[in-house]
């Protein structure tokens, strides 16, 4: 049989999946916080049609080698983590992380939340990763993914917003469930679930509410008073090339990525931006571009194929 049929067939192989992968970037062009991927390609081993031989003195020069290509492979997918456009949407639970390569750090295991409001970690959280900073709120006032994962921080004093899990926040795994209840009591800072009577719910019904953009601290206020209820973590890897992908807008650290670095806003991570949201980073003419040279490669790789089949045709006929 002809090389050149298996060489066409990886060619029909490789450029299939490169339209896979355009495919995917352009499907994802909409995809809050989405990295397009690249793929990278390179040849197989050659076959060996002569060796090279060096100079012989007095004689003949050297000698090239003569190799013949036997066609073509995936050598890898790259993922492009440079920081998207922003998107501005006025909503008070979207968030921006402005710095690339910092991420929200969100949990799907959440705290015990005990009937006077207070919560207990829980010490088994497994933790994901996320560009993607369109949050939700649910009954319980616990900050959330559009598909329910807890968004992670540190407890904070009320009054000062200093760290009180720690006092020293690098690589300390963030443990509190971020919460914004409805009512606090500002002298104390503590959640109040059921106030008593109207006055005290009127005192302690939380107004308002923002995220300082250069350190994360979740404020809230109320006619009462002000206080700090919680502090946002970011995280950030050594290769973030190394993340594992888990769908949802969600990255996985491995072995190759390295442990995550926690942090809060601030000079090492970077700063919030509320009422934003980061865009997908997908060229869209890149894309294109690259699907007319897939589609094309492939019709060539094709061609090849039609071409060797005419020439076993007319072999198999020189017999008549």
């Amino acid at each position: 049989m002809l090389p050149s049929l298996y060489t066409a067939i990886s060619g029909l192989r490789v450029n299939q999946q490169k339209l896979n992968v355009t495919a995917d970037n352009i499907a994802n062009s909409s995809t809050t916080g989405f990295k397009s991927k690249n793929m990278i390609f390179e040849d197989m081993l050659s076959q060996n049609l002569s060796d090279p031989s060096s100079p012989v003195s007095g004689g003949l020069g050297g000698i090239n080698g003569r190799q013949s290509g036997l066609g073509v492979k995936v050598a890898g997918i790259n993922t492009d983590f440079s920081a998207g456009s922003t998107q501005t949407t006025n909503r008070s639970l979207d968030f921006m992380a402005n710095q690339g390569g910092s991420y929200f750090v969100v949990s799907p295991n959440g705290d015990t939340i005990a009937d006077d409001g207070t919560a207990t970690p829980n010490p088994n959280k497994s933790y994901y990763y996320t560009r993607d900073g369109a949050f939700t709120l649910d009954k319980a006032g616990n900050l959330l993914t559009q598909a329910g994962y807890h968004v992670m921080g540190y407890n904070v004093d009320y009054k000062t917003g200093a760290i009180t899990d720690t006092s020293d926040t690098n690589n300390i795994v963030p443990p509190k469930c971020l919460q914004i209840a409805q009512y606090y009591d500002a002298t104390s800072g503590a959640i109040d679930p059921a106030p008593q009577d109207q006055a005290t719910a009127d005192k302690e019904k939380v107004t308002s509410w923002s995220v300082e953009p250069s350190t994360g601290i979740i404020t809230v206020k109320t006619a009462g008073g002000s206080c700090n209820v919680g502090q946002i973590a970011l995280a950030s890897f050594q290769n973030e090339g190394g993340l594992v992908k888990d769908g949802g807008n969600l990255y996985e650290s491995s072995p190759n990525s390295g442990e995550a670095a926690y942090g809060t806003p601030g000079a090492n991570y970077g700063t919030l931006n509320q009422g934003a949201l980061e865009m997908s980073n997908v060229d869209l003419a890149q894309q294109f571009t690259d699907m007319i040279v897939a589609t094309r490669a492939f019709q060539a790789n094709g061609k090849i194929i039609t071409t060797d089949d005419t020439i076993l045709e007319d072999l198999i006929n020189l017999k008549r």
